[in-house]
Formats: structure tokens, sequence, C-alpha cells
């Protein structure tokens, strides 16, 4: 025996109350009113400027004329680009902290966190060859240095620098087929 059951019927959509927030406000009216009028303002300029008072009277007046003019004028709603904010260098690139393999250990004994380092890498040929050295990152700021003891057994030590993300991937790729040093900034 199978029973069917009436399907509930739609509930009409709830209609806002007065309480709720309306998505615009009411409209606000400000009254009329007549023009303020300073009495005897120009008098005393006039005055200012007879004693001998010129500079601070004239600064003065071209001040009252530039507050004037900007609360007359509605400013743009973006100002044309200047030579200024054209010649702006671009926003530095967000950091990343980068672990760097420096060859020897010493010279990062005498690193400490927030000093500025350019980090070298050097071919691993022994003879030389046709590579040189190169700067792979310059103004790296040192994040941190290994404690006293950590240390690997070739010398070698692991630095933590800041950089941005680029040069991050450049240290990585220099600290596998170079050794690496830095020099303070």
């Amino acid at each position: 025996m199978t029973t069917t059951h009436p399907s509930p019927s739609p509930s009409p959509s709830p209609s806002p109350s007065p309480s709720s927030p309306s998505s615009v406000p009411a409209p606000c009216t400000v009254p009329p009113f007549e023009p303020l009028r300073v009495r005897g303002a120009r008098h005393r300029l006039r005055r200012a400027l007879r004693r001998g008072r010129r500079a601070p009277a004239l600064l003065l007046a071209l001040t009252a004329g530039a507050l004037a003019v900007a609360h007359t004028n509605p400013a743009p709603a973006a100002p044309p680009p200047t030579t200024a904010t054209r010649a702006r260098p671009p926003a530095p690139a967000p950091l990343v902290s980068a672990p760097v393999r420096i060859a020897d250990a010493a010279t990062v004994r005498l690193l400490r966190p927030g000093d500025r380092v350019d980090v070298i890498a050097a071919p691993n040929s022994p003879l030389g060859g046709e590579d040189e050295a190169r700067v792979v990152a310059t103004g790296a700021r040192v994040a941190e240095v290994p404690r006293p003891g950590e240390t690997r057994s070739d010398g070698g030590a692991l630095v933590v620098l800041s950089v941005p993300r680029p040069t991050a991937a450049a240290l990585a790729g220099a600290g596998v087929t170079s050794q690496l040093a830095v020099t303070v900034c």
C-alpha cells in the first residue's frame, strides 16, 4: 500500500521588515542658507600690507585664495600622471627565506642576523676553467646564522637569507653547481 503525501506548498517570500536595513539610504536634504560674510578682513589685510608685513600678509592671502579655489572646484577622479609618479621605482618584490650553504664556515661566523651580504658563486672546478666567479645576489639580508658547532665536516655552513623569489631560485641553482661565498656590504 502506497500513501501519497501532499507536497508542501511554497511559502511566500518574506517581505522586508521596516527594521531591516535598506540597500539605499534615505535622501538627505540640506536647507538653503545665506553665504557667510566676514567683515573687516579686507581692511586688516590692507593695514598689514601698509605696515610692512608684506610677506606674512601675502602668504595669508595666497593660502586663502588657494583654499577658496580648492573648495569651489571638485577634485578630479584621478590625478593625471606626472613625471614624478612615472619615475617612481616599482614596488619591491616580496621576500622569501633562502637557505644557502656557504663554503667557508669561518666567514659565516662573522655574520649576524640583519647584515647585508653579496653572494658570489665560484665554479667547483679546481683549475678555474673558463667559468669565472659571478655575483648571484647583492644586498641580501641575513635572516639566520648557524649556532656554534652547527657546521659541516667539510667546513661549510648554512645561512638563511631574505631575498626576492627570483634571486632565491638563482641562489638554489648556483648552490648546486658552484661553491658560494659571501662578502659583507
